[in-house]
């Protein structure tokens, strides 16, 4: 595995590479890596000739320092976990090589998308992450490109910033990876207390309890039936939303035409945690 960490370096290897017919898989990242992201870099590598992997911890997407400060930085451990995993390029830039003049976002309008639900508790969360998504896709220029569905938001902002840019981008959605006990995988899960590990399960019993009184019932009953179940538990509900997976609008009735997914942001003592399910 090469490391490169200029932006120079890693265009000039994607260009040699592309000379000579390569496909290129991409998946962007901020480290601290699980088996989530590894199962991103398993089916780029099913998919493509190379795979590129970055680690960046994006200033521009936190809406609090200090969870920007706090956010775990593994950068060896993470380095051997990709290299046995067998990806080609490790691309480690830093902040001043991903933004030279100064560390601000660019406002986008993705129709919407970005101003529900997570949009709605951290404002200028998806410009921040968009900036530094189309930074790289500038850079490395992949066939492919990456995204777990634990994100599932920012994966259908990133759906429309790639048919936005000039480069034809295609972008792969890959399933939520689950700890053995069904908690989503997350850099976050090991700030959890030992407490709060055994709560945490708790959110997605609750998303497929859901799911199943979401068959015979509206919209507003499974709501509610989802507000009483996180008040039997010691985590704190920050939304619970039903939308329709395309627009990510919140529904307010079942619809033939709309394929209803189930939404939720609960927090264990200050950690925030995130889940989602599709309820078709």
């Amino acid at each position: 595995m090469i490391i490169l960490r200029e932006s120079i370096e890693i265009k000039n290897w994607v260009e040699s590479q592309r000379n000579s017919g390569q496909t290129i898989g991409f998946a962007p990242t901020m480290g601290a890596l699980h088996q989530g992201h590894i199962s991103l870099v398993n089916q780029s590598k099913q998919e493509n000739d190379l795979t590129i992997v970055s680690i960046f911890v994006n200033p521009t997407q936190f809406n609090n320092l200090q969870d920007l400060k706090k956010y775990p930085r593994t950068e060896k451990k993470d380095a051997e976990m990709l290299e046995e995993a067998g990806v080609d390029v490790l691309f480690l830039p830093t902040v001043e090589e991903m933004y030279p003049q100064e560390t601000e976002s660019q406002p986008f309008d993705f129709e919407g998308l970005e101003n529900q639900m997570e949009g709605k508790f951290r404002p200028g969360h998806f410009d921040g992450v968009a900036t530094i998504v189309r930074k790289f896709f500038e850079i490395i220029q992949p066939n492919r490109a990456y995204f777990g569905e634990k994100d599932f938001q920012q994966l259908r902002i990133i759906e429309e910033l790639a048919l936005k840019i000039p480069f034809n981008i295609e972008i792969i959605p890959v399933e939520i990876m689950r700890e053995l006990d069904g908690l989503a995988m997350s850099s976050r899960n090991v700030r959890l207390s030992e407490e709060m590990r055994l709560e945490a399960p708790k959110i997605y019993r609750i998303l497929k309890n859901a799911k199943r009184y979401f068959e015979d019932n509206s919209i507003e009953a499974t709501e509610k039936f989802v507000m009483e179940a996180f008040a039997q538990t010691k985590l704190k509900l920050e939304y619970f939303e039903i939308a329709d997976e395309k627009t990510l609008i919140s529904m307010t009735e079942k619809s033939k035409d709309k394929k209803p997914r189930a939404f939720v942001a609960a927090f264990a003592d200050e950690i925030r945690l995130i889940d989602n399910l599709g309820l078709y």
